[in-house]
């Protein structure tokens, strides 16, 4: 037997993802995208309802203060994406709420100022004034990190490897969002699971009209046809002996949004009232907003690698990075209960249907204000069960956890080096938030327990965080151990050519501002 080729063995790096139908600026049909646009709107969904869902309550807030936030933060999403779409990184990328707030805003829930307020309405009210001038102070941070370029100049001591368990972890990072949740209600998550698994991927080539419908549209078809078999096994009486956690998790009559929304209802600033300052609450927000922005720079990255663009430059991801910032400042303004950040799930889901085009996550936008706007409507979408989305996070999370693995490709595996660069930063990332999640619920407060309630929010929030632990660790190692010799297998002659926007000629295709205003703003 011939000796096989070198070809035959190994497979060349390519800049870019082959197979994808629809790179960032190609557009599939105004039908196809709009379609494509309401799958987005669906998918982040689950987030925009889950995080309320879980504070509201903490804070003394009723059902019909619930629905409200839930429409302010899909309110504020709309307007962040089309934002972040026209004038920041230029990304498909949903921005959508995060779960990186929870510790500081949780913290401040349970300010002795604030537990104390008997009338529960009233104490919703404060609590929420409270964290909207946290977030108005802590999104200073990443207003100043961006539109100075400082988070370029940070971004300058990147590499392939060290993004590696950086973007990985944006994935794999959120797995207690996944199979854990699915199991709150296996009956319908399992065949959400498997549904979704077998319309994306076993029957892709199935075609109608030449248009691969069961995989453009597998979530719509399996959140449909699961949504419709849960609310059969509701009418029945299934759930109706089960304890409230199960009833919760698997009814699609618990979430009481339908019944407690208004039919028209537009969102504006201060609907809450006058934000409260406190120096305590803004310096534990910050710590959230810098794990956001970390966050969202490994899923720019992923997002795209699955656009089919270059990596973006430093310049343009800095620009981005400060509209984020204002992104987080509108949170405040408008009373989101919650910061932004880029949606991993949406950014997973460009994968999934193999369509990275900036076009449909503008028409989800759109579909975003709309829907938040028309109460009653935007109640019924949001009543699906959490479970069915957690069934498809296990696929798209793990999706975008790949596209990190990816960029092993640009460097040297074979190096000692890199296999201990990376294999600490994907452990601690995940073991380290790992301990600070039990011994928080063990001891029901987090390991950095001093007097000092802001030194606490602030260590606690940094290292929840899976991607910020892995930054933390990769980018130290990567630039202290041997960097000067290792510049090839860290991936470094790759890498180059990326870092500056006239680096490569496809940069000013994927990221030049629209309107003609790179004459005001020219890119470095």
């Amino acid at each position: 037997m011939a000796a096989p080729k070198p070809e035959e063995i190994s497979h060349p790096a390519m800049d870019q993802l082959q197979g994808l139908e629809y790179c960032i600026d190609s557009n599939p049909s105004w039908g196809e995208a709009i379609a494509l646009g309401f799958q987005h709107y669906i998918l982040a969904l689950g987030t925009a309802v889950m995080i309320p869902s879980f504070l509201v309550p903490l804070m003394g807030g009723n059902d019909g203060d619930k629905v409200r936030v839930v429409q302010t933060l899909l309110f504020v999403e709309g307007i962040n994406t089309l934002i972040q779409t026209l004038f920041g990184t230029r990304l498909p990328t949903v921005i959508g709420g995060s779960y990186a707030f929870m510790v500081p805003i949780i913290s401040i829930i349970h300010d002795s100022s604030l537990a104390s307020i008997d009338d529960p309405h009233l104490r919703f009210l404060n609590t929420m004034r409270a964290v909207q001038g946290a977030l108005i102070v802590a999104s200073s941070i990443q207003i100043i990190l961006g539109f100075s370029q400082l988070w370029a100049i940070c971004s300058r001591f990147f590499s392939p490897l060290g993004m590696v368990p950086v973007i990985a972890l944006v994935g794999f990072g959120l797995f207690d969002r996944g199979f854990p949740v699915v199991g709150r209600c296996v009956e319908i998550g399992i065949p959400m699971f498997i549904l979704f698994i077998v319309f994306s991927q076993y029957l892709k080539n199935f075609q109608a009209k030449k248009l691969p419908i069961l995989e453009r549209f597998a979530l719509l078809i399996s959140i449909t046809v699961i949504w419709a078999y849960a609310h059969l096994l509701t009418a029945s009486g299934a759930y109706r002996h089960r304890p409230d956690l199960t009833q919760i998790n698997c009814r699609t009559d618990k979430a009481n949004l339908i019944s407690s929304a208004p039919w028209i209802k537009i969102p504006y600033p201060l609907q809450w009232g006058a934000p409260t300052f406190d120096a305590g609450h803004a310096f534990g927000m910050m710590a959230a907003t810098l794990v956001s922005l970390i966050e969202s720079t490994g899923a720019y990255k992923a997002a795209s690698r699955l656009a089919s663009a270059t990596p973006p430059p430093a310049h343009v991801l800095s620009r981005g990075i400060g509209w984020q910032g204002i992104g987080i400042l509108l949170s405040g303004l408008f009373g989101t209960l919650t910061g932004s950040t880029v949606s991993v799930e949406n950014v997973g889901l460009l994968g999934s249907t193999r369509v990275g085009s900036r076009r449909v996550i503008q028409i989800s936008a759109g579909f975003m204000i709309f829907f938040s706007m028309l109460g009653k409507f935007g109640a019924l979408f949001a009543s699906i069960p959490f479970t069915i989305f957690a069934a498809v996070y296990c696929v798209l999370f793990g999706l975008v956890a790949s596209v990190g693995l990816s960029f092993l490709q640009f460097t040297n595996m074979n190096s000692m080096r890199n296999l201990f660069i990376t294999g600490v930063a994907f452990f601690l990332g995940l073991s380290v938030p790992e301990y600070f999640r039990e011994y928080t619920a063990k001891a029901l407060h987090g390991p950095a327990h001093t007097r000092a309630g802001w030194f606490n929010d602030f260590l606690n929030t940094i290292f929840f965080s899976s991607p910020t632990v892995a930054l933390i660790v990769a980018i130290f190692l990567d630039n202290t151990l041997d960097y000067k010799e290792s510049a090839r297998d860290r991936g470094m002659p790759w890498w180059v050519k990326f870092r500056t926007f006239k680096g490569d000629s496809r940069n000013e295709e994927f990221y030049t501002l629209p309107f003609n205003l790179n004459r005001f703003f020219p890119p470095s």
